[in-house]
């Protein structure tokens, strides 16, 4: 009787096990969730420790499953490549090894939005977060008025500009003593575009320009916002075919015969114009803070793209986290633990100050390094350059695949402003409507 008694009681416990799906140690349910990051995401942070996505996140990791409760939690993080990102992300969907976070650039990010497998985040944004990140880059982050994606660093584009060049050129009074990020109206950037045309010595030029490939979509669009063009519509189509965007078309393509860009610059790309900026044969480039260890920040300028009424606009290349639902209630929960954890200690928000920072008190606690209180005040003037647009790139189909050809055809004197302008429309705004017939949003 006693030796029933027993293995009923045996029985009984291995039963209660299995049914509750418990470890046999700690008495909570063992889960993991996989975190997935491409390379050099952090950099030059006040950890010198810490240099690299995979680093931040996996001691991020650590320290978040020694405190969570709901769960025997382990956090894998993988690297992988950007060429493999299809394979890592998409392709993995529905098996053991699909990603539960992500923590990438937004350019790409955004598109998996569109999938049904992102889930909304404004249920872990407390108040005080909320109101500690500029409203321009929540917007950037949300579809439909949820938010997708959280925000953790910011990779401003603005311009850098030559000071000996513009010096040399005449053109001191444009040039700032301090490190700031200065604006000029459309009518101050054509007349610095003219004088250095005019000043420069031969085979040296005023500004980047290149329509070789995709590279350059956002900072063409950019351009196109010179005379007051929005880009897109109420409806958010593409609208270049209106006076604002004809007249900006027309003066990139007067920019040919006026001398500001190089020679057959339709057939060049980005790193053309780097390797001459570098050369010191070209005054103007592109500038992103995360390449700011490449540039003398006291040799070189900076200002915002130019703006009708002056005050400059900017793009950004936001780097954050997007939380997947792959069928698992515990998983997601402790995605999303996760991912709130992250922003609840200094000991890895201060870590945005590797860039820019999008919470306004670390840029304010570290505004003195490389610039950043100066990037941080000029985040009010970035433009959601993508609109929150479906099908904005990864096929064949997508808006950075058919916006550019039309770029160098203008560039190549092949169309008029008029006929450039009516082609991006037509195009692009087919590419967001197969974009919207294909999107799906997390229910």
């Amino acid at each position: 009787m006693k030796k029933n008694v027993i293995v009923m009681l045996l029985v009984m416990a291995v039963s209660a096990v299995m049914l509750t799906g418990c470890s046999s140690t700690g008495g909570k349910n063992e889960i993991t969730i996989i975190v997935k990051c491409p390379p050099n995401n952090i950099s030059q942070g006040i950890n010198k420790q810490v240099t690299e996505a995979q680093s931040f996140l996996k001691l991020a990791g650590e320290s978040f499953a020694e405190q969570y409760e709901a769960a025997d939690v382990t956090v894998d993080v993988q690297l992988f490549d950007y060429t493999d990102e299809a394979q890592v992300i998409t392709e993995c969907f529905d098996t053991n090894n699909a990603a539960d976070v992500l923590f990438e650039g937004y350019f790409n990010m955004a598109s998996y939005i569109h999938t049904g497998r992102v889930v909304p985040l404004d249920d872990i944004i407390s108040d005080e977060l909320r109101a500690d990140i500029n409203d321009a880059v929540w917007e950037l982050s949300q579809v439909d008025g949820r938010t997708y994606m959280m925000p953790y660093m910011d990779l401003q584009n603005v311009l850098i500009y030559n000071k000996k060049m513009f010096i040399d050129c005449g053109l001191e009074e444009y040039v700032s003593d301090s490190q700031e990020i200065q604006s000029w109206s459309t009518e101050e950037f054509t007349y610095i575009l003219d004088t250095l045309a005019a000043n420069l010595p031969e085979g040296t030029y005023p500004m980047m320009m290149y329509a070789k490939n995709n590279q350059g979509d956002t900072h063409i669009m950019s351009l196109l916002r010179a005379y007051g063009c929005d880009i897109f519509d109420a409806d958010g189509n593409f609208n270049l075919n209106s006076s604002e965007g004809i007249e900006a078309l027309n003066w990139i393509q007067e920019g040919i015969g006026r001398g500001w860009f190089a020679p057959h610059c339709e057939n060049m790309e980005i790193l053309d114009n780097l390797d001459l900026f570098n050369s010191g044969k070209l005054a103007i480039y592109l500038y992103n803070i995360a390449s700011k260890n490449d540039f003398d920040l006291n040799a070189n300028g900076f200002v915002n793209w130019p703006t009708e009424d002056g005050e400059g606009l900017c793009t950004s290349f936001m780097v954050g986290f997007e939380v997947f639902d792959n069928g698992d209630a515990d998983r997601l929960a402790a995605s999303k633990a996760f991912v709130e954890y992250i922003y609840s200690s200094d000991e890895w928000t201060d870590l945005e100050s590797a860039n820019i920072p999008v919470q306004k008190s670390v840029s304010s606690k570290y505004s003195e390094l490389g610039m950043l209180g100066a990037f941080a005040d000029n985040a009010a003037k970035t433009v959601n350059f993508m609109n929150n647009s479906p099908n904005w790139q990864g096929r064949d189909d997508s808006v950075r695949s058919v916006f550019w050809p039309h770029i160098h055809e203008l560039l190549a004197g092949e169309v008029t402003p008029e006929e450039c302008a009516r082609g991006i429309d037509a195009d692009c705004s087919k590419a967001i409507e197969a974009g919207r017939k294909s999107s799906k949003l997390h229910e």
